[in-house]
């Protein structure tokens, strides 16, 4: 299988950095340590390192989730990605400079290429016959090995390797068995697997992997602005299910993705507030009232291992009227929620 890896070591020489490929030192990642994740869109333009910066300051984060992009649909079974009609953000070269910027700001980085399916949910992509599925599955080790190759010649602590393939890890399972060796060969970091909340308990490769990802967007109430209290009794079922799956696999858990848009009802169906969400009523309570329940559930946990919050615009400013009903916290109450329990982990 043909990588991009001349373009790749020729962006790593660029930005600085030498391909070590399998020879490269295992990343160290502090044992014991929770993980004050912030994911960041991957924007049109590149950011500079005081953008990332402010990630730290005003969230107290310490790591950053880069999501590079790349496009499948139902009907062609092709994985396409690293080209001109794409943000600049999401591509190879513009993954190396938010990468670097991050570290330069003194950030830990996960590395999270995630696949976006038109007009379906990544979780809904199937195809009927094995040669379809064949031929999406080398585009996608071919595009995952090449940010693997990244990942390593980077340094980045972590790698997560699919998010919310739901119906690809059902039906292809060996697929999945078979290419994390691969990518173990090439990149030396912890690594994750993103599975969507109603779907991490069938996961067969968790044994293979350093976190069990789980993208956190459980329904816990419909009503518009509910109590700390209340929503910290309705995680009970979830919290029981993450800490077996926990305890079953020997593994911690990492919410690869967890956040609230700021409406009303934020704690319900995000999939369905998500729906024409700018119309819907602005409610910054129940996004940090939402955020406070899951913390004080999870937070202390010996075997939760911390988190990625969906998501910051490190281009966008925060009074842009297009964050106000958005999952960031940037200028909301919110802030307050992350500073107190990301900074209680740096004290």
């Amino acid at each position: 299988m043909k990588f991009l890896l001349p373009a790749i070591l020729a962006l790593a020489i660029f930005f600085g950095f030498v391909l070590e490929g399998s020879t490269s030192k295992t990343v160290d990642v502090i044992a014991n340590e929770k993980i004050t994740g912030m994911s960041v869109v991957s924007g049109p333009t590149d950011v500079e390192v005081e953008q990332f910066k402010s990630i730290n300051t005003q969230s107290a984060s310490e790591w950053v989730a880069i999501l590079p992009y790349a496009s499948s649909r139902l009907n062609n079974p092709a994985v396409h990605y690293n080209t001109s009609r794409q943000w600049w953000g999401e591509t190879i070269e513009g993954t190396y400079s938010y990468v670097r910027k991050a570290q330069d700001a003194g950030l830990k980085v996960m590395i999270k290429p995630q696949i976006w399916v038109p007009q379906s949910w990544t979780g809904g992509l199937t195809y009927e016959n094995p040669e379809d599925w064949e031929e999406w599955e080398k585009d996608y080790e071919q595009f995952i090995m090449d940010y693997a190759i990244v990942a390593d010649s980077m340094k980045a602590e972590m790698l997560c390797i699919g998010t919310e393939l739901k119906l690809s890890v059902a039906e292809r399972p060996d697929f999945w068995i078979n290419l994390i060796p691969k990518i173990k060969q090439v990149y030396n970091g912890k690594i994750t697997y993103a599975a969507n909340w109603d779907n991490f308990e069938n996961i067969p490769f968790w044994d293979q992997l350093d976190f069990i990802g789980v993208d956190a967007y459980f329904p816990l109430s419909e009503d518009k602005k509910p109590k700390v209290k209340s929503l910290v009794k309705a995680w009970e079922g979830p919290y029981r299910s993450i800490k077996d799956i926990s305890e079953k696999c020997g593994k911690p858990i990492l919410f690869t993705e967890y956040g609230y848009l700021s409406v009303d009802g934020a704690a319900g169906k995000t999939w369905e507030l998500e729906k024409n969400r700018r119309s819907r009523q602005h409610n910054q309570d129940a996004q940090a009232i939402a955020l406070e329940a899951l913390f004080q559930k999870f937070w202390n946990e010996p075997w939760f291992g911390g988190g990625f919050a969906w998501k910051w615009h490190p281009t966008m400013s925060e009074l842009s009227d297009r964050l106000s009903n958005d999952y960031t916290p940037q200028g909301k109450k919110s802030l307050e929620v992350f500073q107190k329990w990301y900074g209680s982990s740096q004290n």
